[in-house]
């Protein structure tokens, strides 16, 4: 009977997580995001892509918007624009 009554009570807190989720989604993917890098870094990034991975399965069935990756383009480097200078940059003066 424990055994039931501690599956009972892991139930209601993960209806009560996911209504908490559907009406708050933006800090629901925040605190997400935040436990996520938590793992991260106490696993020292050895399980990256499979925490990224189940993060967005979470946001995914919780409803919650995902979080683009940090920087500009997830790698710190500005993505070329189509003229091939970088974003935000001007091209040289042409004489």
């Amino acid at each position: 009977m424990p055994k039931l009554r501690n599956l009972a009570v892991l139930v209601t807190a993960a209806e009560a997580a996911r209504r908490y989720a559907r009406s708050n989604p933006e800090q629901a993917g925040k605190y997400l995001d935040q436990a996520a890098a938590f793992i991260d870094k106490q696993t020292k990034g050895k399980y990256s892509a499979k925490i990224s991975d189940i993060t967005s399965k979470v946001k995914g069935v919780a409803g919650i918007p995902t979080t683009p990756p940090a920087g500009p383009a997830a790698n710190g480097r500005t993505s070329p624009s189509p003229t091939g200078q970088p974003t935000g940059s001007t091209p040289p003066p042409q004489s």
